[in-house]
């Protein structure tokens, strides 16, 4: 039987304690995390589109506030780090767009380290003339970067950057005007915003475009596809950009290529599919498992077998380094209403297909396989039972768990039921929005701090890892040795999770990582 009295007494230690000091978007009590700590979160997963419980206005409200609270120097290394580890696109050229208006002496050093392509080039413009870091102008200092950027671009370089719009990477011409000292780079800036030039100085590639463009040619010049389908293509030239585009191109345009008839030649499929599973391009490609997810979700039918199937082998290969962990491990999916909501939020005509359910899901399958002996407890208000086979694919297990969607947000409830079944422990992972409200308290400690620190009774060595998929900038769990609140879904997540289950990181990790940034 049960300890009453030492339970007791832990119960008014962990309320009194661990009190809750924030509100959480679901408006039940929560921890709020330091601004460090949430800028860090919201740099590596902040999508700067609609989710369930903030708008995008909110998130950028958040971020613009919690620059103020921080020194330029962690702005300047959570902006390099969200970039070049996190792979993000949106936060790094907010975050340098910051610098920018703030006149930091560290905008240099960033400025070249995040803005590595021309779309990112184009995002820091975006995000700086429309006034949202404070000014609607670029400025001089900025001005300059951005003129040495677009002057010592290569062709393919500048062509890639060509690419899209608001603005174009002509928009930015016309608002920086470089001078180049290079005759074939000045031809280009003139063709580009469409001023008279001389066509014989345009440089190889941007030639074979005009070529092209004009019906001179039938060669597909060797450019970014889409500077090509102002024209219509037949099946054999979809087929020939079928083995140019770059792995990622490839991976979101399958319904493209089967549309186009690409498919029905000799040997494409064959040629995609193998290009898709290639365990060597899929490493390159730094690919986010759940990227791969959203690409298989995404294929229609007209899309091979072969192909749709080899972006499971593909997954497979994404998640190659997830680590083994040591001891009992239970991984806890969130399944309730809210993490129904798109992974990257809401934004009209691009709106992800992935869900946050897909995401959690995807994380607790992949443990599931790289730990058979794991034991997964899906919730809602309750938890939810369901049967997995360690030995189906990730892919097959992540639908299963993802099927399951709907009720409220209760993140105590499995850590209720290990304590109830007096379970041993050593590693939980919760994934999930953390918006927990149905197991509200009206004052202390959150209910997922009391379930937690009475299964450490019987597990004194046990850890906790929090994986926040939209992080709101508070949590259910408060930051300590024992408790790891992390942000993010991409491969790197699962590296966190096992050097803190072995003691190598402490529960500060984004915190720590960034601050460990060179500049």
């Amino acid at each position: 039987m049960a300890n009453q009295q030492l339970f007791q007494t832990l119960l008014a230690k962990t309320v009194q304690t661990n009190a809750t000091d924030a509100i959480n978007r679901a408006g039940a009590p929560a921890y709020a995390m330091s601004p460090q700590h949430q800028l860090a979160q919201l740099a590596m997963t902040g999508c700067l589109n609609h989710t369930f419980y903030a708008a995008a206005e909110t998130q950028l409200a958040d971020v613009l506030q919690l620059a103020l609270q921080v020194d330029d120097a962690f702005i300047a290394k959570t902006a390099v780090y969200s970039r070049e580890r996190g792979l993000m696109k949106d936060m790094p050229a907010l975050l340098t767009a910051m610098l920018a208006a703030k006149g930091s002496a560290l905008l240099p050093t960033v400025f070249g380290r995040t803005m590595d392509t021309g779309k990112m080039l184009r995002n820091f413009v975006q995000i700086v003339r429309s006034g949202a870091t404070g000014r609607k102008s670029l400025g001089s200092r900025p001005k300059k970067l951005v003129q040495t950027w677009l002057n010592t671009a290569t062709e393919a370089q500048l062509l890639q950057a060509a690419v899209g719009n608001t603005p174009s990477l002509a928009d930015v011409v016309k608002m920086v005007h470089p001078k180049p000292a290079e005759a074939w780079r000045a031809t280009f800036f003139a063709w580009l915003i469409g001023k008279p030039h001389d066509a014989a100085q345009l440089p190889p590639l941007t030639r074979e475009l005009c070529a092209f463009r004009a019906g001179e040619s039938k060669v597909l010049p060797d450019v970014p596809f889409q500077l090509l389908t102002n024209t219509p293509l037949n099946a054999a030239q979809w087929a020939v950009l079928s083995e140019r585009m770059g792995w990622h191109a490839l991976r979101m345009n399958l319904n493209t290529l089967a549309r186009q008839g690409a498919f029905s030649l000799p040997g494409v499929t064959k040629r995609v599919a193998a290009r898709l599973a290639d365990a060597a391009q899929v490493r390159k490609a730094r690919v986010y498992p759940y990227q791969l997810l959203a690409a298989y979700r995404s294929a229609v039918d007209p899309v091979p077998l072969a192909v749709r199937e080899a972006l499971q082998d593909a997954l497979d290969v994404s998640l190659v380094n997830v680590p083994k962990l040591e001891g009992n491990v239970v991984v806890c999916p969130d399944v309730s209403g809210s993490m129904g909501s798109p992974v990257t939020g809401w934004r009209q005509g691009a709106t992800s297909a992935v869900r946050c359910i897909d995401v959690a899901g995807l994380v607790a399958a992949a443990i599931l396989r790289s730990h058979p002996t794991a034991r997964v407890l899906p919730f809602e208000q309750h938890v939810v039972d369901v049967r997995l086979n360690a030995r189906d694919s990730v892919m097959t297990n992540a639908d299963k768990l993802a099927a399951i969607g709907g009720g409220g947000t209760n993140c105590s409830a499995p850590l209720a039921k290990l304590v109830a079944e007096r379970a041993k422990v050593d590693v939980v992972i919760v994934v999930s929005d953390n918006e927990s409200w149905v197991d509200a308290t009206r004052r202390g400690a959150t209910q997922t701090m009391l379930q937690w620190d009475l299964l450490k009774l019987r597990n004194p060595h046990a850890k906790l890892v929090c994986i926040d998929l939209q992080p709101y900038s508070t949590t259910q769990a408060m930051e300590r040795g024992d408790i790891l609140n992390v942000g993010g879904f991409g491969d790197a997540v699962f590296d966190v999770i096992a050097q803190f289950a072995s003691g190598s990181f402490g529960a500060g990790q984004w915190v720590e990582a960034i601050e460990a940034t060179v500049l």
